[in-house]
């Protein structure tokens, strides 16, 4: 492959890309802001749901959930590739 045809390092396909992305934050703006920021619809995502604040809990096999980050809550955002559905 030459140089002509090799792509770009900021070029990434949209089948390299994950389908979700989930960001936290301590606070709302920054949540908020993430989307623009990062330009994700120029990279093919949309945002899904609401910015919510969120408990976060881990389930090991068969166990009872614990709380993640010391039970802290997050404000999560998720973005999601456009062309995939809920």
């Amino acid at each position: 492959m030459n140089e002509l045809e090799r792509p770009m390092a900021d070029e990434t396909s949209t089948s390299d890309l994950p389908e979700r992305i989930t960001v936290l934050a301590r606070d709302f703006t920054p949540a908020a802001m993430e989307f623009h920021r990062r330009n994700m619809s120029e990279k093919g995502y949309r945002m899904e749901g609401q910015i919510v604040q969120r408990k976060f809990q881990m389930i090991e096999g068969m166990g009872a959930p614990k709380d993640l980050f010391e039970g802290e809550l997050f404000y999560a955002v998720t973005f999601v590739r456009k062309n995939i559905e809920k």
